[in-house]
């Protein structure tokens, strides 16, 4: 699965954070297959269970392809037909063919589908990203390669109540034209600290993979934020904001936390992750999540600023004392 702009909120954001796209039925788009873009149609939209929750899925027809390859996606697998996605199908392609070599063993490397975001992130990074998988030829098969996917997403499943706060955050955002004042308090960095307080009150020590897990999720935290958790219009401010050897996780809040979990599947997808490590894994972050639901009045803010500075209609206390609303 790749990491694509987002088509239907395309003025304001480049991703689609809370799977609030909108296509329609005989739309032409550009889907992501394996690690490509290609173009395609939209010939049904429905609701559709997926790991119990009604969503809204999206079965597309590869142009060009046989009618075999069509299937059910998600909105995250699309993008708009515009002239930005075009160029950007392109360059993944160019970006494949360069990269279907393993220099150390001479064929094909199989490799998880890279994003834009990816390709910003340092090369040492990237690396963890890199599922290993079996060696084959250049001319790939996408199926193949999808299927992969799927067998090493790790699912997480967000509880409703935090949906709706992705939905509200993105109604501040991208309807509104607000935004989350920084810094936050309690910042990302400070959820963790709060989060390890909990579990040490709760189960009287901290285990090691607790700390490795949110050492490791704040870091991707670091690096996925500017990248794939902005709207457009908070990038000018994540320039204000973080400036020299500040981390994003010491500025920003919850509210940005949480649009990492909506990615965190298809970020854990290119790191490559035994079974049962990921099933602890999973434990682990559906265990935060529901600190967050716990804490969700004290963490999240009840409204969002103007970017001048002016104070979102409907403004309610977040709970969370000596924060700066």
């Amino acid at each position: 699965m790749g990491s694509p702009k987002s088509g239907g909120a395309k003025e304001d954001t480049d991703v689609d954070i809370v799977g609030i796209s909108a296509y329609t039925e005989g739309e032409r788009v550009f889907a992501y297959h394996g690690p490509r873009i290609y173009e395609s149609k939209v010939q049904k939209v429905e609701m559709r269970k997926v790991d119990n929750t009604e969503e809204k899925r999206y079965f597309v027809h590869y142009l060009g392809w046989n009618k075999n390859w069509d299937e059910w996606v998600g909105p995250e697998r699309l993008l708009k037909f515009t002239e930005e996605n075009k160029k950007l199908q392109e360059d993944l392609k160019l970006k494949q063919q360069g990269t279907d070599k393993n220099p150390k063993s001479g064929r094909s490397s199989h490799m998880k589908p890279k994003s834009s975001a990816d390709a910003k992130m340092d090369k040492e990074d990237t690396r963890n990203y890199v599922g290993k998988g079996k060696k084959r030829k250049s001319d790939f098969s996408i199926e193949e390669k999808d299927t992969i996917s799927n067998e090493k997403l790790v699912k997480i499943q967000i509880p409703s109540t935090l949906k709706k706060q992705l939905v509200d955050d993105w109604e501040f955002v991208v309807q509104l034209g607000k935004l989350v004042k920084l810094p936050r308090s309690p910042c990302v960095d400070d959820i963790m600290k709060r989060y390890l307080d909990y579990k040490l009150k709760k189960e009287g020590m901290i285990g090691e993979s607790v700390g490795e897990i949110l050492k490791g999720l704040r870091c991707y935290f670091d690096k996925a934020l500017p990248v794939m958790l902005l709207y457009k219009m908070e990038r000018q401010q994540y320039q204000e904001a973080i400036k020299d050897d500040v981390s994003p996780s010491s500025v920003y809040g919850a509210e940005h936390l949480l649009r990492l979990f909506v990615k965190l599947p298809e970020l854990l997808s290119y790191a490559n992750i035994e079974e049962e490590a990921s099933t602890r894994l999973h434990t682990k972050l559906i265990d935060l999540l529901k600190f967050l639901q716990k804490n969700q009045s004290t963490f999240f803010l009840s409204a969002y600023d103007n970017p001048k500075g002016g104070v979102a209609e409907g403004s309610g206390k977040d709970g969370l004392e000596g924060d700066d609303n």
